[in-house]
């Protein structure tokens, strides 16, 4: 199993070698190459993209921490089979990070694979999605770690984001009147996350979501990129909503976090999560708002005796604004703010709030860029902390 993702490698670096002088490269950041089937049947588009991060975390009392990182290295592929309506991706993960997570429950294996899913457009705006991916969860989640605006996501998507699971999705769209465009996304899944293989371990996991885009659409889908690298000529705004019931979850946090093993089998309990969030742009000028909160029926997981076991469900709730302006040289600065209160009596986590400062420089838009940021990250009752991180980006 550990050799399927070399083995795989070599083999499409072999058919590169072989055919570079038939194919035509795209323009950078637009894939590696794309194939076209002889009788236009089907398309593959292959990209590869990683991030290297330094970073270093500071507290009083405390030796520095320094870290250097390959956070992130992927391989994509997409396009679509047999007509245009049926499309597919398939995302591998590579870096430690990306396989990390493995349990009896996902194998003991590596967990490679990030995306692999169906996209069938079977009825005018409506289109079935079969497979694993991401969740209609918060928008800076949905947002592709290749096109943040700042490092990484904030604190309050690393407490309360739903990620990535395997199951169905409906998505619709209309017009409502003029430009006034509204989504609207229905999922059902597994309820554990991604890659698992024992089949499902409690209830199912439902999730809606609609957004509403008064102004139309984003140039080049920028409500779901960070900056406003488009520079949009006229103000655009997304608003959007989900909500999402997971039945008799079994993880900490929803389908994410740890699992609440108990001496009888599993912890279940029903887990509901809310998110609100929206996105603006104009001229340069982007700001993104996100506020999630977390609950559930018996957070404290038992034994049969009664004794905790010391897995707890993470509820709560946190809030995260985010802006930057985008100068004519692509050079940006960005502010967040975020702040995370769980609940004390159930989680013994002190409330906690970060503010960041970002700069950076998209040399090729999010396909070749720099970015560095500073933290300052307040916990109650606790000493201060002070990140810095430095990262360069890469995504062809």
């Amino acid at each position: 199993m550990k050799l399927i993702a070399p083995v795989f490698i070599l083999f499409i670096s072999f058919q590169i070698n072989i055919y570079s002088q038939e194919i035509e490269s795209p323009k950078f950041g637009k894939g590696l190459f794309n194939l076209v089937g002889k009788d236009s049947s089907w398309t593959m588009k292959i990209g590869t993209r990683f991030q290297f991060l330094a970073s270093n975390l500071m507290a009083e009392g405390q030796n520095p921490a320094t870290n250097f990182l390959i956070r992130r290295a992927r391989l994509k592929f997409d396009g679509f089979a047999v007509s245009p309506k049926l499309k597919y991706k398939i995302e591998l993960g590579l870096s430690n990070r990306d396989m990390s997570g493995v349990s009896q429950f996902t194998g003991n294996t590596p967990r490679y694979v990030m995306d692999a899913v169906i996209k069938y457009n079977f009825y005018e705006n409506f289109v079935l999605w079969v497979g694993q991916t991401k969740l209609p969860g918060n928008r800076e989640r949905v947002i592709s770690s290749a096109n943040m605006q700042q490092v990484d996501r904030s604190i309050l998507n690393a407490r309360f984001n739903i990620d990535r699971d395997i199951g169905f999705q409906l998505r619709h769209h209309f017009t409502l009147f003029n430009d006034f465009l509204i989504r609207e996304i229905f999922a059902l899944s597994q309820g554990e996350g991604r890659n698992v293989v024992t089949g499902n371990l409690g209830g199912h996991q439902y999730t809606g979501r609609i957004e509403l885009l008064p102004f139309g659409k984003f140039k080049g889908k920028g409500d779901y990129f960070g900056s406003d690298l488009k520079r949009e000529q006229k103000p655009k705004l997304a608003i959007g909503v989900t909500y999402d019931h997971n039945n008799d979850a079994v993880k900490t946090r929803s389908n994410m976090g740890s699992w609440m093993v108990t001496d009888t089998g599993f912890h279940e309990t029903n887990i509901n999560t809310l998110f609100i969030d929206s996105m603006f742009k104009y001229k340069g000028f982007s700001l993104m708002t996100e506020y999630a909160v977390r609950d559930a029926d018996d957070p404290i997981a038992r034994n049969s005796d009664g004794t905790e076991t010391g897995d707890v469900v993470q509820i709560g709730e946190g809030i995260n604004i985010q802006g930057g302006y985008l100068f004519k040289n692509n050079w940006e600065i960005s502010g967040r703010y975020s702040g995370v209160t769980l609940d004390e009596n159930i989680t013994g986590k002190n409330p906690e709030q970060q503010y960041t400062f970002g700069i950076s420089k998209y040399i090729v838009g999010h396909s070749l860029k720099v970015q560095t940021d500073f933290s300052l990250i307040d916990f109650e009752n606790q000493s201060d902390q002070y990140l810095y991180r430095l990262q360069f980006d890469i995504h062809f």
